[in-house]
């Protein structure tokens, strides 16, 4: 391989200069520029500020509305009534009175003891109208 040296090859020139005496009067132009900025103030009218504030309180106030409904439609759609869940259990065909007593602990029997009510009239006519009250005695 050949032995290149920087030195010795041909030069390209960059295209740029700098205009002559450019640094003798840069410092000159550069605190002119600084001294026009300082001179010009920019002033803000108090009728755009006001345009900013009403959106932003306008805002605000969408926000609070909005906040209760959504909290609502959220924890209404995750609860479960009472009809959709009789429905869905009424209508599985593999799920008996078993499997459903399998999941109950004390707790819950204890709360379906409280909530139903019976009485002595209900249960005597339930009792004669049944001819099987050996099998209910025994479930």
């Amino acid at each position: 391989m050949k032995e290149f040296k920087l030195e010795n090859g041909p030069k390209i020139t960059s295209g740029f200069k700098t205009p002559d005496h450019y640094f003798d009067t840069l410092s000159v132009s550069v605190l002119e520029q600084i001294e026009k900025k300082e001179r010009e103030v920019k002033v803000i009218p108090l009728y755009k500020r006001k345009k900013v504030i009403s959106i932003a309180a306008a805002a605000a106030v969408l926000i609070a509305f909005m906040i209760p409904t959504a909290n609502h439609y959220y924890k209404a759609s995750k609860e479960l009534d009472e009809a959709t869940l009789e429905t869905y259990l009424a209508y599985q065909s593999n799920l008996n009175q078993y499997d459903l007593i399998k999941e109950l602990d004390t707790k819950d029997i204890d709360k379906l003891n409280k909530n139903v009510a019976l009485e002595e009239e209900t249960l005597e006519d339930i009792l004669a109208a049944n001819p099987n009250i050996e099998n209910l005695i025994s479930e």
